[in-house]
């Protein structure tokens, strides 16, 4: 039983409100990880992806903390880059 546990916590991550490649002026700015969209936005609302270094991702669409999010293809947890 214990090794069904290993097993199953191995294979589930825990996922985070946004991607782990989401960048903007705020995110360098912050001490803990955001939890809010406007936790990145700033009067520019300008985001990027650390992947792509672009303001479109790896799937080609583009990035913004509502966008960002568990579901994207390109979507990894921000708690796996910490």
């Amino acid at each position: 039983m214990p090794n069904e546990l290993a097993n199953e916590s191995a294979n589930s991550s825990v996922q985070s409100p946004f991607c782990g490649a989401l960048r903007s002026k705020k995110f360098f700015m912050m001490d803990t990880l955001a939890t809010d969209a406007s936790q990145y936005l700033d009067a520019s609302n300008h985001c990027w992806c650390r992947e792509t270094q672009q303001v479109l991702g790896p799937d080609g669409g583009r990035v913004n903390p509502n966008r960002c999010v568990p579901g994207r293809a390109c979507y990894t947890s921000a708690l796996e880059s910490v």
